[in-house]
């Protein structure tokens, strides 16, 4: 039970939610409320699918690139960190804008991927599957799933929250999770150094 509110909790986090509401207000703008549910609940849907072919897709990968946990680690990490800072530079403003061309199902592409499961968010997951055996690793998706439950509401009730913070409060609120994305990452990076210096002095 521990490891599944642990694993809600960084889940949570690192779908980055409100960076995800503002990029939705953005690109659903001139949709209705019910094209916006039909939006929200299917690039979720992407997302969970996206999120568990990489929850098991990441140790046959690691061996047969012959890349150890560890490094995987350190550069997954890395990435969770630049995206982090980036929330904390640029907040939503830099990264919620509706793209040029109109997009066939914007559900998937960009908001399912890459603003839900982005990058950073994508080596961060391969490496909790790694990580993860047995009933751990089913908590582990228990949790994500949970974490993904709670996102869909956010877009659900993403007019409403606009309309209670403004543009200003979710800059804010993305920027403080662009902080604990970078604690996150900075865990991820020193368990990892952590672990290639002792298999290494071995």
């Amino acid at each position: 039970m521990n490891l599944l509110i642990t694993t809600w909790i960084k889940f949570s986090f690192l779908f980055a939610p409100f960076f995800v509401v503002s990029m939705f207000l953005s690109l659903t703008r001139n949709d209705s409320r019910a094209e916006r549910r039909s939006i929200a609940n299917r690039a979720v849907f992407a997302a969970f699918c996206i999120c568990l072919l990489l929850f098991f897709f990441g140790t046959p990968m690691f061996e047969a690139l012959g890349i150890t946990l560890d490094s995987f680690r350190i550069g997954a990490g890395i990435l969770l960190f630049l995206s982090g800072v980036s929330l904390v530079r640029d907040g939503v403003r830099s990264h919620a804008e509706v793209p040029n061309e109109q997009r066939d199902d914007v559900a998937v592409v960009p908001l399912a991927l890459p603003t839900i499961v982005g990058p950073a968010t994508i080596g961060t997951i391969l490496v909790y599957g790694a990580e993860l055996r047995g009933l751990e690793l089913a908590w582990g998706i228990a949790g994500m799933m949970l974490a993904l439950g709670c996102l869909l509401v956010f877009l659900h009730m993403a007019s409403a929250m606009e309309r209670l913070l403004g543009r200003t409060g979710l800059n804010i609120l993305s920027k403080v999770t662009g902080l604990i994305l970078a604690a996150m990452a900075s865990q991820i990076v020193l368990t990892g150094i952590h672990g290639f210096i002792r298999s290494n002095s071995l």
